[in-house]
């Protein structure tokens, strides 16, 4: 990763004013990992409060079941070599009120997006997790049913994802094929991915 760039997204401000008047009231905190060269691109929405905390992106339980649907170990996850990941926002959005996760400021892919892109280079493989990345990088999409279902019709090289949540374990139980029919070509093709 440029130092250069890795540096200048960890010292944005741009929602500090948002980000202070949310539930949470926190001050922002990019986290930042990814690498040029990597063979995994995650396209994901934004860290959660741990992340927040930890500095660590899927450091918390959406984390270990994306790495199960992936078939990877941590080792092989947190290796910047190998799997970058960029999300919608950088930061974590803070709760509303009620206790919900905000959504991704959009001025943070577009502020940083490009730049990352063009940093991390191109890749063999590119999982767009939640409606959030669907949105912005499969335009015209419906939603994330129909977005999932349809992941044999995506560029060569690119799986929509559900996001990992534990919210969404509802969802994985009404739609069984997920399991059956996406998770066994996700796990061959990250594991030829990572053997090339």
């Amino acid at each position: 990763m440029s130092q250069q760039l890795a540096d200048r997204i960890r010292a944005c401000r741009l929602c500090a004013d948002r980000f202070a008047a949310t539930a949470t009231g926190h001050a922002p905190n990019p986290v930042v990992w990814f690498a040029a060269g990597a063979r995994i691109l995650i396209i994901s929405q934004a860290p959660g409060l741990r992340v927040h905390q930890s500095n660590t992106p899927f450091w918390d339980r959406s984390g270990a079941r994306l790495r199960d649907w992936m078939g990877i170990d941590e080792a092989a996850f947190y290796d910047r070599a190998r799997v970058a990941i960029l999300p919608s926002a950088f930061c974590f959005p803070g709760y509303d009120a009620a206790g919900i996760d905000l959504p991704p400021p959009p001025v943070c892919a577009r502020t940083w997006h490009p730049a990352a892109l063009a940093q991390i280079g191109q890749v063999p493989l590119r999982l767009l997790v939640g409606g959030h990345a669907h949105r912005r990088y499969l335009p015209g999409r419906l939603g994330v049913t129909e977005t999932v279902r349809g992941w044999r019709d995506h560029a060569p090289g690119t799986f929509a994802l559900p996001h990992p949540s534990w919210r969404n374990t509802g969802w994985l139980k009404r739609n069984p094929w997920f399991e059956t029919e996406v998770l066994p070509a996700l796990r061959a093709r990250v594991a030829q991915v990572l053997t090339e």
